[in-house]
């Protein structure tokens, strides 16, 4: 299905310190970088990605789009979700059920970027 999900910066070193704490959380670290990008991921698993804009004009959010992280359990969503908050990411939907089986929370990253950490099960 999907291999990997790039999302844009516009300040890299921020976003790098964001997402090393969230990958940290996760167990997995960085597996590929340049002075443009960096990803994070796990050995034949999906990645996530930031990166400043190719064409050198400002990373933007696209509308209605959002990055989904798998967690493990609840417990790791809640962490992650108050990481990602006390990292200075934006309130998008505090931890909670959102359907039968899902359990999920919303933030945007410091570029606004909407993400989703999320259990199922």
């Amino acid at each position: 299905m999907i291999g990997y999900v790039t999302l844009g910066t516009n300040n890299l070193a921020r976003a790098a310190a964001f997402y090393d704490a969230l990958a940290k959380e996760l167990g997995i670290g960085r597996v590929m970088e340049t002075d443009q990008f960096i990803a994070w991921g796990a050995p034949g698993g999906c990645m996530m990605s930031v990166t400043k804009p190719f064409d050198g004009a400002p990373a933007t959010v696209g509308n209605g789009v959002m990055a989904a992280i798998a967690a493990k359990d609840r417990a790791e969503v809640d962490r992650l979700y108050q990481l990602a908050r006390s990292l200075g990411a934006q309130d998008e939907g505090a931890p909670g059920p959102r359907g039968e089986g899902f359990y999920a929370a919303y933030f945007r990253d410091l570029d606004g970027n909407k993400l989703n950490a999320f259990f199922a099960g």
